[in-house]
């Protein structure tokens, strides 16, 4: 819950706090007083645009910070907030609290910060927006539209499993859909370039290159080329080891023979000095003998004509002939024929294979059409029963003739959607991410007469009390949010400001509620009753004050006439307070 707020140097405001406490907490005030900047900061703190104008004549910035306590909460919604601090390296305080805050500045960009850490708006956003729900007059022109008529009704239902089965199904529809429609558009071209990659590749395979193959022809075109000089180091240099006959027949001086005489001489001794060189020459003995056989190899691996030599340069020549087409190397060469193959899978435009496609793009199609049916399903079951129920909250809010309703429809397509999706019916509807379903509230003020759509039927007075009674009707969707309601009774009085007051102080006992009003019905079922004072003088400042039980009824008493200090004001001001106590005491739980 939100158990805090500071403010400074926001629009009216110089420096205040506000403490909240669980229950129902209201802001009353003068006009003008500075109760809209409260919102404001938690709109802030929301991730709502920074607006430079805000900040208070002759400062340069302005500062909202929150503290939360997410001690009380469990369930994902925990996980989720444990998951965001993670991600954004944020600390808790010593009491497990968690700091939001913005500053906007007048000539410079907003900060956001979390945790004692410096983090992007939209981390902010996503912090606060599992812990408030900000609802304003701006939320009733909000509810008019379908989509957030529809995202109402998704509160209520249990639609999240099939919603993702639809939304997966229908991914993988459009993406063979497209690959479908691609294919065959560019049925042509795909053909030209598939001839390109089967041609390159016919070539790679005639000449059948090997992994690193011209390197090793460079080193071994290098030594045929010097083939005669070769064999001549080779073999000198073996007959001067081994002493064998030459070429020319005339015997050679043996080396390993002369090292053999030495080293019988010299461990014919007894000197131990002339043994351990003779020892020595034993070891240079084998080393020489090894050279000796390892020449010999050598000579015989050696080509006897210069046709090698020619065999592999042709075939130096067939592989450049490849590196000067598809690229600088003969292991660049492979990796081309690798991707060609890969895209040559993609590239096939024949019938048998468009059919093939063709058939798939149906049997998702199918599934696509099934998935959704379980949504409408899903959502026009729900949508009689949240019906009901906020027929019944408007009841109970003074709307006992009024009506309302939930259309589930088909969002039918139009003439230029791409991807329209066919129904079991025959009717065309657009598969839109959320579904297929056009949503749309209907309301009536009064029994008898016709169900209207709810921007044609209600008035503002009427949509607040709407609204509210949805809230009430979701709440249970919405665990642990902090629930903000700035001026929502705007436009309405009398006996329906009681029962507003009712149901917001109902609302209370599993939320917590932040009200702001100018509706004293309302403010006498506070839990908390917060004021904000305007202050006096040039530059003033407004503050906020927590009321103890007389300066509320003071202010009870402002806010019904203007009578703050007269004793009929007073006296009324005591008896709503009374009323509101005894029938809180008596109102049944949530």
């Amino acid at each position: 819950m939100l158990a805090e707020i500071r403010i400074q140097e926001l629009g009216a405001i110089r420096a205040a706090t506000a403490e909240f406490d669980r229950g129902l907490t209201v802001l009353t005030g003068e006009t003008g007083a500075g109760k809209t900047m409260v919102v404001t900061g938690l709109h802030l703190l929301g991730g709502a645009r920074a607006d430079a104008s805000r900040v208070r004549s002759g400062s340069e910035r302005a500062v909202v910070e929150g503290r939360f306590t997410t001690t009380e909460l469990g369930g994902v919604v925990a996980e989720r907030i444990d998951e965001i601090l993670d991600s954004s390296g944020a600390d808790r305080d010593d009491d497990g609290s968690v700091i939001a805050a913005r500053s906007v500045s007048r000539d410079g960009p907003s900060r956001a910060y979390l945790g004692g850490r410096s983090v992007p708006a939209k981390s902010l956003s996503t912090f606060t927006t599992e812990l408030l729900a900000l609802h304003g007059q701006n939320d009733q022109l909000r509810l008019m539209r379908s989509d957030e008529q529809r995202a109402a009704l998704d509160r209520f239902a249990d639609v999240a499993t099939p919603l993702t089965r639809y939304r997966a199904l229908r991914d993988e529809w459009l993406a063979r859909r497209r690959d479908l429609t691609d294919r065959r558009r560019r049925a042509r071209e795909l053909a030209l370039e598939a001839d390109r990659l089967q041609f390159g590749l016919g070539e790679i395979d005639a000449v059948a290159p090997e992994p690193g193959e011209d390197e090793s022809l460079v080193a071994e075109i290098r030594r045929l080329s010097e083939l005669d000089a070769l064999r001549d180091a080779a073999q000198t240099a073996r007959v001067a080891l081994s002493g064998e006959v030459d070429d020319s027949g005339q015997g050679a001086v043996s080396a390993v023979d002369a090292m053999a005489q030495s080293k019988a001489v010299l461990q014919s001794t007894d000197d131990a000095v002339l043994r351990a060189q003779g020892e020595r020459l034993g070891e240079a003995l084998a080393i020489a003998g090894d050279v000796a056989a390892e020449l010999g190899a050598y000579l015989a691996d050696l080509p006897s004509d210069a046709s090698t030599l020619e065999s592999k340069l042709a075939r130096q020549g067939e592989l450049r002939n490849l590196t000067r087409k598809y690229a600088a190397d003969v292991d660049g060469v492979l990796a081309w024929a690798d991707e060609a193959r890969g895209r040559l899978a993609q590239l096939d435009v024949s019938e048998e294979t468009l059919a093939g496609l063709q058939q798939q793009v149906d049997d998702l199609e199918g599934k696509v059409v099934a998935a959704a049916a379980d949504v409408t399903k899903v959502r026009t079951k729900a949508a009689k029963a949240m019906a009901k129920a906020v027929t019944a909250e408007l009841a109970g809010l003074a709307m006992a003739g009024a009506g309302f309703a939930i259309t589930v429809g088909p969002l039918l397509a139009r003439a230029d959607d791409s991807a329209p999706l066919t129904l079991p019916s025959g009717e065309l509807v657009h598969a839109g991410h959320d579904g297929v379903d056009a949503v749309e509230f209907g309301f009536t003020p009064h029994s008898g007469s016709d169900v209207l759509p709810l921007a044609k039927s209600a008035s503002g007075g009427e949509l607040s009390r709407v609204m509210l009674a949805l809230e009430v009707v979701l709440a249970a969707s919405a665990e642990g949010t902090t629930m903000v309601f700035d001026e929502v009774d705007a436009g309405v009085g009398g006996r329906a400001a009681v029962q507003i007051g009712k149901r917001l102080a109902r609302l209370a006992r599993t939320h917590q509620v932040i009200v702001v009003t100018h509706l004293p019905q309302v403010a006498a079922y506070a839990d908390v009753h917060l004021v904000v004072d305007s202050g006096s003088g040039k530059g003033k400042s407004s503050e906020v004050r927590r009321l103890d039980d007389d300066d509320r009824v003071s202010e009870l008493a402002r806010m019904l006439a203007g009578l703050g200090e007269s004793d009929s004001g007073r006296a009324h001001a005591r008896e709503l307070l009374e009323s509101a106590h005894r029938e809180s005491e008596t109102e049944p739980s949530a």
